[in-house]
């Protein structure tokens, strides 16, 4: 299943119309102000068919959960695998997460937006998902090969992405009614000013 990379295909197996359709309630209305009937009216499908999949609502948003962090991960991934530099490749996951929070705007929000330990309680917080540790990885790497100026770690990798991440938040919320690329190339001036080492 595909949630930040691809389009949503025009005819879905029932577990993915579930999936989707849950993603924009929880999104739109607040996990707590949707029930299962309201996933099962929107998405069509029998509410047998959601016991069957999910169990229940919980079941779902676990299941969504994972399955957007899966994509999330992807995402990272597919930077990786391209064996840029540590700080092009943090500008690169920056610009996708930017035209992501444009493009699949409920998608970016699950995982960025929602307060996931309220209704997931016994998961961890996303901030220590695989995707955003391999995002920390990167920082890291940078400072080892002397891309990236020596600090703590973690005040690292928040100098580096807590930047774009508060401006997707705020893209979000409706105070920022510019698109997010439109802030890119500013965004990384600001972000990487003294945080970068001077190859020269």
């Amino acid at each position: 299943m595909s949630y930040i990379m691809k389009l949503r295909e025009a005819s879905e197996s029932i577990d993915r119309r579930i999936l989707n359709t849950a993603l924009d309630l929880f999104v739109e209305c607040g996990y707590y102000n949707v029930s299962v009937h309201d996933i099962q009216k929107q998405a069509n499908v029998s509410i047998g068919s959601i016991y069957n999949h999910f169990g229940g609502k919980e079941g779902i948003a676990k299941a969504l959960y994972y399955h957007v962090l899966s994509e999330m991960e992807e995402l990272v991934n597919s930077v990786v695998a391209q064996k840029l530099g540590a700080v092009e490749s943090c500008n690169q996951l920056i610009r996708l997460l930017f035209e992501q929070t444009e493009s699949q705007r409920n998608t970016i929000s699950f995982v960025l937006h929602a307060k996931h330990r309220e209704f997931l309680p016994e998961e961890p917080p996303v901030c220590s998902a695989t995707p955003f540790k391999a995002m920390r990885d990167i920082v890291q790497t940078g400072m080892a090969n002397g891309e990236i100026r020596q600090c703590d770690p973690w005040v690292a990798a928040a100098n580096v992405f807590g930047g774009a991440i508060r401006m997707i938040h705020l893209r979000l919320d409706g105070v920022i009614e510019q698109p997010l690329p439109t802030f890119y190339e500013e965004l990384l001036k600001v972000t990487w000013q003294g945080m970068e080492v001077n190859q020269g």
